[in-house]
This record gives structure tokens, C-alpha cells and sequence, in this order.
């Protein structure tokens, strides 16, 4: 699987768009695998040319995923070289098949794929999504949870969705960083250097009324600022208002 950052990988699970209707719903859904790192589109009896200049247009950039994209018959010819299956449906069915979420399906294709096993995602047509004809080839139903009173999503999304959570599993950006562009972090002598500025000028203003106060003063004033994870350029731009202001 690709790494986030890594753009001349992709992952090999393939995803297969059961009789799509529009063309620009293909175009979206193309958008939508790049985004994901995912590039193995497969087509079955499309309504529309993939490759007309609506479905290109639509796919914002991901045309290279269009043009790759292979076209069958029938999900049996789509699915005969996978070895796992998956099928995407919001309804339920009568047939005894285990059910994932979209998380578990993501682990449980990792864990398989890491072991050589082929595996591929089917989505259904737009209007009535995959019948039980089509459900037939899958070994696995995904079903991800949504409001129960509005669980419908276009062809893109569904894709777009299922598309995330394997791209998830193996992203590795961080859950919370600081953009800092042309700065970095202040170091301690930086930070040290701006708390002897600022108690130097309250000293002078006399902010300090109470002389066996001003530790604690000054520890409060210092833990303020070091929550505020500081960069270099913050700290030239406080000691430039710490000079202002004492001029008066």
C-alpha cells in the first residue's frame, strides 16, 4: 500500500463499478481513487464511454486512471482473477454473508494482501446499487454506518469512502502538527532571552507591586507563553511589541 507522500506508488486493490449509468459519475469516481492512491478501475457494461470528454472532464486530473481502466461483460469476467471480493450495498439481503464495516474491510484487505491475496471492491449501478445476482460473486458485504434516515451516496462517494479507509490504514501524517512556513520552533535561548526582555520592561513599567510575588508572576507570564509553542519568528515579533511598548 502508498504511503501518504508517496506518489509513484498505488495500491492494488481493484475496484469495479458494476453497469455505471453517466459517464461523469466514472469521471468522479476516478477523482476520487486518485485521491486514494488506488488506480485498478474495472468497468462492467457501462452505460457510457469512460473515456468521452464528459468523464475525463470530470475526473479533475485522474484521466490517467480512465485510461488504464478495463472494461468487461459481465462481474464474473471482472472478478475471475481476484481471489477476494468485497461487495459495497446499504440494504440488507437475505443471504448469509459476513458484513464490515468500511474500517474492517481496509484491515481485513491489508491483512490478505500482504499475504499475495487479489482482492477487489464492487460498487453497484447508481439507481439500484448491486443485486443479488452481483452479490453472488462476493465473498464479504460493506456496509458502512451513515444517519439510518439518509445512508444513500452517489457512485463517487461510496468510492470515495471505501477509497479513504485503506488510504488511511497506511497514511502516516500526523493527527495534530504546526504549519510553520519559513520558521521553526523558538530553542530555549531564544524563549529564555524573550521572558529577561519582558521581565525587564514590566520591571521598569512597575507591573512588579509586590516584590515577593513577582516569582510566581513571572512563572504564570512564562507558562502562558510556552503553551503557546512559540516559533522564532513569534518571538522577534514579541520582542519588537515588548520595545513599543515601553517607549510609551
Amino acid at each position: 500500500m502508498a504511503l501518504n507522500g508517496d506518489a509513484g506508488r498505488f495500491m492494488t486493490p481493484a475496484f469495479i463499478l458494476v453497469r455505471p449509468q453517466l459517464a461523469e459519475n466514472v469521471g468522479t469516481a476516478a477523482r476520487a481513487m486518485m485521491n486514494c492512491a488506488l488506480d485498478d478501475m474495472r468497468l462492467v457494461d457501462p452505460d457510457e464511454d469512460h473515456l468521452c470528454s464528459r468523464a475525463v472532464a470530470a475526473s479533475s486530473g485522474a484521466e490517467e486512471i480512465l485510461y488504464h481502466a478495463k472494461v468487461f461483460k459481465t462481474v464474473a469476467d471482472a472478478v475471475a482473477d481476484l481471489q477476494k471480493v468485497y461487495a459495497t450495498t446499504g440494504r440488507s439481503r437475505d443471504m448469509i454473508k459476513p458484513v464490515f464495516t468500511g474500517q474492517g474491510m481496509a484491515k481485513d484487505i491489508l491483512e490478505h494482501e500482504q499475504k499475495g491475496i487479489k482482492c477487489g471492491v464492487l460498487f453497484g449501478p447508481e439507481r439500484t446499487g448491486l443485486e443479488n445476482d452481483d452479490l453472488a460473486y462476493a465473498d464479504v458485504i460493506v456496509n458502512i454506518p451513515l444517519n439510518p434516515r439518509h445512508s444513500s451516496l452517489n457512485l463517487a462517494q461510496a468510492v470515495l469512502l471505501t477509497g479513504y479507509e485503506l488510504f488511511h490504514l497506511s497514511d502516516t501524517t500526523q493527527d495534530k502538527f504546526l504549519s510553520m512556513p519559513k520558521t521553526e520552533p523558538a530553542n530555549k535561548q531564544e524563549t529564555e532571552h524573550l521572558f529577561a526582555h519582558l521581565e525587564q520592561e514590566l520591571e521598569k513599567a512597575g507591573y512588579f507591586k509586590s516584590p515577593e510575588k513577582k516569582p510566581r508572576m513571572m512563572l504564570n507570564l512564562r507558562n502562558i507563553f510556552m503553551r503557546a509553542e512559540l516559533t522564532s519568528q513569534d518571538v522577534r515579533t514579541l520582542h519588537g511589541v515588548i520595545t513599543d511598548l515601553s517607549r510609551g
